[in-house]
């Protein structure tokens, strides 16, 4: 569902490139896009406008069309039969839906009703990297500032980036339609720029988007006493979220424990060696599927204290591979 979509392509991408076991499937979208043809695994396929009667028959359903749409048609996929995997925030919070990042708890798949969710991009790069350490060490303390890129916001918001980038000399003044939230009464620019505000502003003064990091790290590490609490900037990056995190532990490891637990972590691949300048940074990390950690330092003050720098695609890790890795993990707990 979404199949024409920025994550829709990444999920078709990811189904063919892990060789996922498919007997039959198709493509659905809104009425505007049905009709568009799609290449999957050779062959050619119409993309069909989705109905309630488009779910007849099918084992697991990927969502990524918007919360709306999930709203929807996600019941109605239940009804025939369907396990949901929804890349939308509409049933996240939802206590009877699991919140899955497979390398963290895969075991919550077992209570699932019918519908799983996809985490939030920013949330799932840091749970991959917190959960080892937190395994070891414990953890009771996150505080996170995020770096995120404008490809989280949708094509019109790279279009703007690009536009905006070729005009240097009158970037300052450049026309912004789109961002820090396209439906909000002003916009900025983001080329040359940074902009403190990803979604909506909640009644705390916190955004929404930090509120789901927030929330969703703690449902997801099942720890709803974890003090948690996140800032999170748009930069004029096209692909790819960086994360400054500071996670305080129940102990004290050294620097050389920290890294032994992150370089033996699934999912991650540790890039942290300072005198050879070697680091993440979202360039490299594109059309990676791992999630990147380097610059770890121990806190100054507190020996429990750890700064480190978490690098993702936030279209393929945190949102496409996350979702098509819940469905192997269905098939592998025989849970559909």
């Amino acid at each position: 569902m979404g199949a024409t979509g920025a994550v829709g392509q990444q999920m078709k991408d990811q189904l063919e490139k892990r060789k996922f076991p498919i007997g039959n499937i198709k493509f659905l979208s809104s009425k505007r896009s049905a009709g568009t043809a799609i290449e999957f695994n050779g062959q050619s396929y119409t993309v069909e406008e989705a109905t309630p009667d488009s779910f007849d028959g099918v084992d697991i359903a990927l969502f990524s069309a918007g919360g709306s749409v999930s709203e929807k048609f996600a019941p109605e996929a239940v009804k025939r039969g369907a396990i949901v995997v929804d890349n939308t925030s509409a049933f996240r919070m939802n206590e009877e839906v699991p919140l899955v990042v497979p390398e963290v708890n895969k075991e919550a798949l077992k209570s699932n009703s019918g519908v799983i969710a996809n985490p939030n991009c920013s949330t799932i790069q840091m749970v991959c990297a917190l959960q080892p350490l937190k395994e070891r060490f414990g953890l009771n303390k996150i505080i996170v500032s995020t770096y995120q890129a404008v490809s989280g916001a949708g094509i019109d918001a790279i279009n703007e980036l690009k536009d905006q980038a070729a005009d240097f000399d009158n970037a300052a003044t450049a026309e912004a339609k789109v961002l820090p939230v396209k439906s909000a009464e002003r916009h900025f620019p983001i080329a040359f720029n940074a902009v403190p505000q990803i979604d909506q502003f909640a009644d705390n003064g916190f955004t929404l988007e930090e509120m789901k990091m927030i929330n969703e790290t703690k449902k997801i590490m099942n720890a709803q006493s974890l003090a948690v609490a996140a800032t999170c900037v748009r930069l004029p990056v096209v692909t790819g979220h960086s994360e400054s995190v500071y996670a305080e532990f129940d102990s004290a490891p050294t620097l050389e424990q920290v890294r032994d637990a992150l370089r033996t972590a699934p999912g991650v691949i540790l890039q942290d060696d300072p005198s050879k300048q070697e680091y993440p940074m979202p360039l490299m990390a594109a059309g990676k599927d791992e999630v990147f950690v380097g610059r770890i330092r121990q806190d100054l003050d507190n020996p429990n204290g750890y700064h480190l720098w978490i690098v993702s695609d936030n279209l393929i890790k945190g949102a496409a591979l996350n979702s098509v890795q819940i469905a192997e993990a269905l098939i592998e707990e025989q849970l559909i």
